[in-house]
């Protein structure tokens, strides 16, 4: 059965609850800025946000109260330096205190490929001379059952939402992905649904290879959002806005700036394409 081909606010609604565990993936490009401040729109919290490297739009999730915890191997604003929102709720509990399941990159990687292999956990090499696994007990060792090696082991993650963005989808549902292809497809695969938003839905693709990276069996809602991935890139479509990162690191330092900005970019705003007039204005 094809993907339901609908609009963001509806995918948002159809699929995303409070208190779920939702994954919003994607590497240096194509990261789903407009479905991530739907959910901020949506007024949803009591989330657990999941990401291998939660930037500034988790920065924004987190600072409106979204979510009550945190799985993820690096935080920050790329280029740039902290995330004063993340900080803050970890810090001083704003606007709600923040629980950190903190693993390295691999094992996030190890995690997401065990979630849609419907493994219990994923192994590695990894976390020697670490003190994380003293600190989170989704670390752990065991003896190879064949080397007799000692192993990391961590446990599996199977969101209840991975959300990505796209290039293309074809009216079929089938997704096309190209440029950099970070976890989107280990992420899709080990949850329990997926919503992808793309540039543009197509009538048929123009190339036939292996860039579909997602075949329509594999998702729930698809979601025409040109410039969702904005102010990240998505390759062949347009570039990185460097400057909106930098700003943020403004913007997000104090909770009031940080209030007024999101209060009239973003919730005053019915979608991500007023928010992208309202930036451009």
């Amino acid at each position: 059965m094809a993907p339901k081909i609908t609009d963001l606010k509806s995918a948002i609604q159809s699929f995303i609850e409070p208190g779920m565990q939702v994954a919003i993936e994607g590497f240096t490009h194509l990261i789903p800025f407009a479905a991530a401040q739907e959910i901020i729109r949506q007024g949803m919290t009591g989330l657990t946000l999941i990401r291998l490297t939660p930037d500034v739009i988790y920065d924004q999730m987190i600072g409106m109260g979204c979510a009550n915890k945190l799985i993820f191997s690096w935080g920050g604003n790329p280029g740039v330096g902290s995330l004063h929102r993340l900080r803050d709720a970890v810090e001083n509990g704003w606007p709600n205190s923040l629980e950190l399941d903190e693993r390295s990159h691999a094992a996030m990687c190890v995690a997401y490929t065990a979630g849609a292999s419907g493994l219990p956990f994923g192994a590695l090499r990894g976390f020697v001379g670490s003190d994380l696994p003293g600190h989170n007990p989704s670390i752990r060792f065991l003896d190879c059952p064949f080397t007799k090696d000692k192993l990391a082991v961590t446990s599996a993650i199977q969101p209840d939402v991975a959300i990505i963005h796209a290039q293309q989808a074809d009216r079929q549902g089938n997704v096309m992905l190209w440029g950099i292809v970070g976890v989107q497809k280990d992420i899709a695969l080990a949850a329990k649904r997926v919503v992808v938003t793309v540039e543009e839905v197509v009538d048929e693709f123009a190339v036939k290879s292996n860039v579909t990276v997602l075949p329509s069996w594999t998702v729930d809602a698809i979601c025409e959002v040109p410039g969702g991935a904005s102010p990240s890139y998505a390759h062949d479509y347009y570039q990185r806005d460097n400057a909106a990162y930098t700003e943020w690191n403004e913007i997000s330092r104090s909770r009031e700036k940080f209030l007024e900005w999101m209060e009239y970019h973003v919730l005053e705003t019915k979608s991500f394409g007023e928010f992208r007039e309202r930036i451009v204005s």
